[in-house]
């Protein structure tokens, strides 16, 4: 994920990202109509949009159960220095586990939090716990399961935004 520079973004802008959040998959000519513009200037805008970084990509999101993926967990993890080669190599390595879909630096207790999707506790503990405590920077991982996922994947809350 990029950290671009901070951009202006319109009310327009706004209504756009709003918009292809709700679905990615809307016709230009539907998603003009729905901002209040002819379908040029909006395919324009969304394309600005990708440039500048607003809009990283597009992607399916899939129902995990349905994909024999019901178990979540999100493990915080303590490492042992705080070096910045240290953290490097620790999220280089997470990064690259496809069953990990988030890892954030946090503040608190722990480090980092990651969250892992995996199909069930044994393949949890032999394919992903296994390679996290083989890592030499981690000292400590706490995992919480989550139980039922009431909400996953969200839309940023980007309607009713202050405008810059």
């Amino acid at each position: 994920m990029s950290n671009p520079a901070k951009i202006t973004l319109d009310a327009i802008d706004l209504k756009i990202l709003e918009e292809l959040q709700a679905d990615a998959r809307l016709p230009n000519i539907t998603l003009a109509d729905r901002v209040g513009l002819s379908p040029s200037p909006c395919s324009r805008r969304v394309k600005l949009l990708e440039e500048n970084g607003a809009i990283e990509g597009y992607r399916t999101i899939l129902n995990r159960a349905a994909v024999d993926l019901g178990l979540t967990v999100f493990a915080g993890i303590k490492v042992e220095r705080h070096s910045h080669e240290s953290a490097n190599a620790f999220v280089d390595a997470v990064v690259a586990m496809p069953d990990v879909v988030s890892c954030h630096l946090v503040s608190g207790d722990v480090d980092f939090l990651i969250e892992v999707v995996v199909p069930d506790m044994a393949t949890y503990e032999s394919t992903v716990l296994r390679r996290l405590l083989s890592l030499p920077s981690v000292r400590d991982i706490r995992s919480s399961f989550a139980m039922r996922t009431y909400k996953a994947a969200g839309a940023l809350p980007v309607k009713g935004r202050h405008i810059r």
